[in-house]
C-alpha cells in the first residue's frame, strides 16, 4: 500500500482478512478529525492512516459505527416488514458489506514486530502472531480488523466452555467458534448407531476447532479422524484435541472430504446458508453453490461400512430464507443413494433468535438444527 506523508512516499504491506484491496487514496489524520468528517470521507472511499492516540482511534471507530448503524436504520427497517426471503436476505448482506467498508477505512499502521508507535497503543504481537504468524515486514490494518484480532485472541485463550464436552474449546483466528452449541449438544445425545460395539473409525468432515471430533471421543469412539482443508483450523484442532487430552483417540487430517477406505460414523456439520462468504471466517456460515453439502452426500454412501451411518447436522434457516427447498435436500439425499433412518430437531438458542430488531427474526424463530441420521439405501426387494 502506498501513500504520502510529509512530502515523502510511504509503502507497506496492506493486510486484509476479507481479502479487500487496498484503499486507492489515504490520508494521515489525527484527533483534530471529527467524527462527521471521517465518517464522510470514508463513505467516499477515503481512508485515513492514524497519527495520533490509540484510544482515541478506537472512539473515532465506534462513533463511526453509529453513524453507519443511523444510516441504515431505515432500509432495515423496510427489511422488517417485509416477508423473508432471497431479496430479503441479499438486501441485508448488502448493508452489513456497506458497514464493513466504511468502518475499514480507518487504518493503523504496525512495524515488522507487530507494535504500533501510537500514544497507548496496547501490546498486540502476540495477537497477531495468533493471527497472521510470523511477521512479513511493517504492514497497515483496518483499525477495524484489528480489534477483532485482539478480541479473538482473548477468547482463544479464556476458551468456550461446553457442558455437551466436558470442557472447553479454544478457537483460534479465522476459524468458526461453536457459539451455537445446540448442533453439538445433538452429537453428544444422538444414538448411537446399531452397530456401535463394532464401530472401529469415526470420521468428523470439516472439523473446524476439532470440537464434535472431541465430543465423539468422549462418547467411547477408540479411533476419530477430524478432516478439514483449512491450515488454521488443522492448527485449531490439533490444540483443542491436545489440551482435552484425546490425542490418543483423535487425529486431525488434510483433505476436503472422505479418507481412503469405509467408515461406520462420519459426521459432517457443513455451513448452513448457500451463498458466496465475504471472509475466511464466514466460510463457517456460508457454503457457495451448497458445495461441502452436496459433496458430503454424494459420497457418503460408498464411505460408509453396509451398516454405518452418516450423521448430518444442518440447520434449516436457509429453508426460511427461501435460498434452498426441503424437497431439494430430499432430493439430493435420496439421489446419493441414502436413506433416512431417523432425525433430532432442536430450537437455536443464540441471541439472534430472540432479538426483534434483527430483520430475519422471523425466519430465525422458526429455525430448527436437525441431525439426520442417514444411511446407505436398502435394495428394493421387487427389484431382485
Amino acid at each position: 500500500m502506498a501513500w504520502t506523508e510529509n512530502g515523502e512516499s510511504r509503502f507497506a504491506r496492506w493486510q486484509s482478512e476479507r481479502g479487500s484491496p487496498p484503499p486507492k487514496t489515504v490520508i494521515t489524520t489525527d484527533d483534530r478529525m471529527t467524527a462527521d468528517d471521517a465518517y464522510g470521507l470514508a463513505c467516499q472511499g477515503m481512508a485515513m492512516l492514524w497519527r495520533s492516540d490509540f484510544q482515541n482511534a478506537r472512539q473515532l471507530l465506534i462513533a463511526l459505527g453509529t453513524r453507519a448503524d443511523r444510516k441504515s436504520a431505515q432500509h432495515l427497517a423496510a427489511i422488517r416488514r417485509s416477508q423473508p426471503g432471497p431479496d430479503t436476505f441479499n438486501r441485508i448482506r448488502q448493508i452489513r458489506a456497506q458497514r464493513a467498508r466504511t468502518l475499514g477505512m480507518l487504518l493503523i499502521e504496525l512495524d515488522s514486530d507487530y507494535r504500533s508507535a501510537l500514544r497507548r497503543a496496547p501490546d498486540v504481537t502476540e495477537a497477531c502472531l495468533h493471527a497472521y504468524g510470523p511477521s512479513q515486514g511493517p504492514m497497515v490494518v483496518s483499525l477495524r480488523e484489528l480489534t477483532g484480532v485482539i478480541g479473538a485472541y482473548q477468547w482463544a485463550s479464556r476458551g468456550i466452555e461446553l457442558s455437551a464436552l466436558g470442557g472447553r474449546i479454544h478457537p483460534h483466528y479465522g476459524v468458526f467458534a461453536p457459539t451455537r452449541s445446540e448442533y453439538v449438544d445433538l452429537v453428544a445425545r444422538a444414538p448411537s448407531p446399531a452397530n456401535a460395539a463394532h464401530i472401529d473409525t469415526a470420521i468428523d468432515i470439516g472439523t473446524g476447532t476439532g470440537v464434535l471430533a472431541a465430543v465423539l471421543a468422549r462418547r467411547g469412539l477408540r479411533r476419530v479422524i477430524g478432516i478439514d482443508t483449512d491450515p488454521r483450523a488443522i492448527a485449531c484442532a490439533i490444540d483443542n484435541i491436545e489440551r482435552l487430552g484425546l490425542s490418543n483417540r483423535v487425529q486431525i487430517q488434510h483433505g476436503a472430504f472422505f479418507p481412503d477406505g469405509h467408515a461406520s460414523l462420519i459426521v459432517c456439520n457443513p455451513p448452513w446458508v448457500p451463498a458466496r462468504p465475504g471472509s475466511p471466517l464466514e466460510r463457517g456460515i456460508y457454503d457457495e453453490g451448497c458445495a461441502m453439502l452436496r459433496g458430503f452426500l454424494d459420497g457418503l454412501a460408498a464411505h460408509l461400512t453396509p451398516d454405518g451411518e452418516g450423521w448430518l447436522i444442518l440447520s434449516d434457516l436457509a429453508e426460511h430464507l427461501g435460498l434452498r427447498t426441503r424437497e431439494t435436500l430430499l432430493q439430493w439425499i435420496d439421489a446419493a443413494g441414502l436413506e433416512v433412518a431417523g432425525r433430532l430437531d432442536t430450537r437455536p438458542n443464540h441471541p439472534r433468535s430472540s432479538d426483534s430488531n434483527d430483520p430475519l427474526q422471523a425466519a430465525r424463530r422458526a429455525e430448527l438444527t436437525s441431525l439426520w441420521r442417514l444411511k446407505r439405501k436398502r435394495p428394493d426387494p421387487s427389484l431382485t
